[in-house]
């Protein structure tokens, strides 16, 4: 009997380090699929989670393949008791914590009207809206209403940027889009707290006794004060280097979490709201290190969020999604997308410079995310623990929304896009890697004559000189996925790799050269390069005789761009053999009657031109030449 029941346990244990790994694996596999398929990583994610939980029964007589929460009577299930609270609510504060630091107030003042209207009127009209609409067509209380209301307020840019990264939309939608995910979220997730801890203190019903508006009002004070506190703390320990660089990613962790605990213990159902400040009110400090913090909590929310949605989505019921097979339930999804959407788009982009195929492609494209559903899930999990009605509905609904969302704009954006003609028929943008003053030099007489040009360095002191002059610049590491993921890239169509090492040039066309380059990608030769004259490479930029030093060298000691006039393809060849036989002056376009540029290649004589076009060249002024009247400096 004995050695029965010790072997019904170790069974059991090593069932749960089954699971645990299982987890762990298939979270990062269905990152892994949503990269390869370019899809929002919380399709994949959920529907795996739903494959291993509740879809899963349908097949197995012996319940669910993976049990979140433990049960005593079978001895199956990972989490006893509310340790599955306890995590999720930890994990979702340090995402939201993280989703905070993001809200920047310059970036509120920054963007348009139009955006700034779409997070604040579009954000109240999709509440009101979308609670009326839950209200009266399933029949649930005010309360529970509107926290589903609040929860897909969020878009996020998660969602947003897989849908829209292969679909060249014009500049002024892409943006909109952009912004709007990444203003909205930590907006919208602060929303969502506020009504979960309304709901929390008046007992799920219209209590609204004296009690229950304290409670709230307490939750209120703690939240912004602590978290303001925490904020402020931790931004003088990093100025005044209290903390050693490579514990400040740790250390800010183990902050975030003891804020978190902290403030539960202060006032409970407070701790939320605390992190969400406190990564509002870090994130528009002023500190050189927040950068590496963002980066770190970002690695660390991928990873929260993998195992996240696949214990939440396996967590839910069957019976919970056969729910969702009633007629309401669809209407109720067809009257978020279809009315309420569009109703907050053109409410906020009246008297705007969008067209309505502009303003009904926004509206098409409302994909909600991993806040809406990880809040969702964690709420569900409290107030049916609570015993508030109708409170089982919750993360069902909610992973209704996002996965119908995410479904419907991720197969159909790109045919909506091309049917409402939303989308640019070239991409001329040029993007140039490396942001030192030589190409700061190039970039502005490009924007000066009309042409978009983009830089992206590593260094924070060049790219801020660069948005000094006026240039659009990103700060970014070439060897990660930031350019990738950037959505504002989506109109590049030119590559310049112009850093002073070959290494890194070559790397950037053999890496980006097909995602950026598809009108010419081109590099700066190297000093080997440079020496072979028999080395013919087809990306070299400018001239076989000019490499980074060079062409540095030039900018800083004649920094002005000079036009000729060419009157034939012969003189065009022999003013490039003159002008590369000198270091003091380099061939860099060919500007064309329309006004557009071909960036000249270091072995391209071949270059067609014609009567009417004009060479471009950076440098000393070439005497014997026929130059236009002005010389053209910037």
């Amino acid at each position: 009997m004995a050695k029965s029941l010790n072997k019904y346990i170790c069974d059991c244990e090593k069932q749960r380090m089954l699971e645990i790994a299982a987890i762990i694996i298939l979270g990062i596999f269905s990152q892994w699929i949503a990269w390869r398929i370019k899809v929002p990583a919380i399709l994949p994610l959920i529907l795996t989670g739903l494959l291993v939980g509740p879809l899963s029964t349908l097949w197995r007589d012996g319940g669910k393949w993976l049990n979140p929460i433990y049960n005593e009577a079978t001895g199956n299930g990972l989490f006893p008791g509310q340790t599955l609270f306890y995590f999720v609510s930890l994990s979702i504060g340090i995402i939201l914590f993280e989703g905070g630091l993001t809200l920047k107030r310059s970036e509120v003042r920054g963007v348009g009207p139009a955006i700034g209207k779409l997070v604040s009127v579009g954000s109240l009209i999709t509440f009101i809206g979308a609670g009326l609409a839950a209200k009266f067509i399933l029949g649930i209380p005010w309360t529970i209403a509107f926290l589903f209301s609040a929860l897909i307020i969020v878009t996020g840019p998660t969602v947003i940027a897989p849908i829209l990264r292969n679909i060249p939309l014009k500049k002024n939608i892409a943006t909109i889009l952009k912004w709007e995910g990444i203003l909205i979220d930590p907006i919208g997730a602060l929303v969502a707290v506020l009504v979960f801890e309304f709901i929390i203190t008046i007992g799920g019903e219209n209590n609204f006794t004296l009690h229950a508006l304290t409670q709230f009002g307490k939750i209120l004070v703690i939240g912004f004060l602590l978290g303001s506190i925490a904020a402020y703390g931790l931004y003088q320990m990093i100025k005044r280097k209290w903390i050693p660089h490579y514990l400040l990613n740790l250390f800010t962790l183990a902050l975030v979490i003891g804020v978190f605990v902290g403030s539960e213990m202060l006032v409970h159902e407070s701790g939320l709201l605390t992190v969400v400040v406190m990564g509002m009110v870090l994130g528009n400090m002023d500190f050189p290190n927040l950068k590496e913090i963002l980066e770190f909590k970002e690695a660390l929310s991928i990873l929260l969020i993998s195992i996240l949605f696949i214990l939440l989505s396996a967590n839910i019921n069957l019976v919970d999604l056969e729910l969702l097979l009633e007629f309401k339930y669809l209407l109720l999804f067809l009257v978020v997308i279809l009315i309420i959407r569009p109703l907050a788009v053109f409410a906020s982009t009246t008297n705007s410079d969008l067209t309505l195929n502009d303003k009904l492609f926004i509206s098409w494209v409302g994909p909600r995310g991993i806040v809406a559903a990880g809040i969702a899930s964690l709420f569900g999990l409290k107030l049916v623990e609570d015993g508030i009605p109708y409170a089982e509905i919750i993360t069902p609904l909610v992973f209704m929304i996002v996965l119908g969302t995410v479904l419907l704009n991720a197969t159909t954006a790109a045919l909506v896009a091309k049917a409402l003609k939303v989308t640019l028929d070239k991409s001329n943008a040029i993007l140039m890697v490396g942001a030192h003053k030589a190409s700061r030099l190039l970039a502005k007489y490009l924007i000066d004559n009309g042409r978009q040009v983009i830089l992206v360095d590593n260094n924070f002191t060049n790219i801020e000189i660069a948005k000094g002059l006026g240039i659009e610049a990103y700060q970014g590491n070439i060897y990660s996925e930031d350019l990738i993921d950037n959505i504002e890239l989506n109109n590049v169509g030119y590559l310049m790799a112009m850093t002073s090492s070959y290494d890194v040039n070559k790397y950037v066309l053999e890496r980006y050269g097909k995602i950026f380059g598809e009108n010419g990608a081109h590099r700066l030769v190297s000093d080997d390069e440079m020496q072979d004259p028999d080395n013919n490479t087809e990306v070299g930029l400018f001239s076989h005789t000019d490499d980074f030093i060079n062409f540095s060298e030039v900018a800083r000691d004649y920094p002005k761009f000079h036009e000729v006039p060419i009157n034939s393809k012969e003189q065009y060849k022999v003013l490039i053999e003159k002008l590369r036989s000198v270091h003091q002056s380099i061939p860099v376009f060919v500007k064309l009657p329309n006004g557009t540029f071909e960036i000249i290649g270091s072995y391209r004589e071949t270059i067609e031109v014609e009567a009417g076009f004009e060479l471009i060249y950076m440098g000393k002024k070439m005497e014997g030449i026929e130059h236009k009247e002005e010389t053209v400096s910037t």
